[in-house]
């Protein structure tokens, strides 16, 4: 009896101690963290405003091509990318958006595309790295109609040895008619440039993905239609698409577009290689 008492008294004494000790932890943390929408919202805009400021300091420190290419960025990446970008360069990361400077003995190349594009960039430029100097449009390029308009900034002093492109996934609702002529708009805008061009055709859409089956049959449509202009105007394919597609299990987000790092890897490495062959034939 005795026994059983002084262990009751034992769990209360723990129970009460540890009471003491995890509710002033449990208050700080309370106090820290923000209690309605509005504090939520002031909170983030302070964090903005350091990384706003830690940037521009970082900014300073540049040369000046390379300040005027982190202008052309703020002034391109969006409200969704740029804040991302900031985060990633104050804290010393590696972006696919970084300032590349040329060794003017390599061809200059440029890719551009949207967020698959993105995600390959880094592990293409590394398979090229010797071989090209590869650039990365200041922007998450979207559709054929964003294309139109921004062509000219992406494009930049328009001195490139070979363009390797993509429109496709932003265009899945796009009607096919519009498509194909803002497809054959672009490449006659881009082979003003002199460059070699290499098309990239859309990876695949899931058929669970959030928008539905017909999205995915949609895109093949785009895809069609893409080599068929491409076609016409004796422009190289990489075809993306039928590359990746026996690889998908292992290498594409579950019910997503996007990939992995193994996926973004093996993309990046297949555009390499691509390019360099084309490299070759000029």
């Amino acid at each position: 009896m005795c026994k059983s008492v002084f262990s009751l008294r034992s769990t209360l004494f723990v129970f009460l101690l540890t009471g003491f000790i995890v509710a002033p932890l449990w208050a700080k943390d309370k106090n820290t963290e923000p209690t309605n929408a509005a504090e939520a919202a002031a909170k983030k805009a302070q964090q903005e405003a350091e990384i706003n400021k830690k940037f521009a300091a970082w900014k300073a420190t540049l040369s000046p091509e390379q300040q005027a290419w982190e202008t052309v960025l703020e002034e391109n990446l969006g409200g969704f990318y740029l804040p991302i970008y900031k985060k990633q360069k104050v804290t010393g990361r590696v972006t696919a958006w970084d300032y590349v400077a040329d060794d003017p003995k390599l061809p200059r190349v440029l890719l551009i595309g949207d967020s698959v594009s993105r995600g390959y960039t880094r592990a293409a430029r590394k398979a090229l790295e010797g071989k090209a100097n590869v650039h990365r449009a200041p922007a998450n390029c979207g559709p054929t109609a964003t294309g139109l308009k921004k062509l000219d900034v992406w494009l930049g002093d328009g001195n490139w040895d070979l363009i390797h492109f993509n429109f496709g996934i932003h265009d899945r609702k796009t009607p096919v008619a519009d498509y194909e002529k803002r497809l054959e708009e672009i490449v006659k805008r881009l082979k003003k440039t002199g460059a070699k061009l290499v098309w990239a055709s859309s990876t695949p859409i899931p058929a669970d993905w959030k928008e539905g089956p017909q999205i995915k049959t949609a895109l093949e449509e785009k895809n069609a239609i893409a080599a068929r202009v491409m076609k016409r105007n004796g422009v190289e394919i990489d075809d993306l698409f039928t590359f990746i597609t026996p690889h998908l299990a292992e290498t594409q987000n579950p019910k997503d577009v996007h990939f992995n790092g193994k996926g973004y890897d093996m993309l990046g490495k297949e555009v390499a290689k691509q390019i360099e062959r084309s490299l070759k034939q000029n």
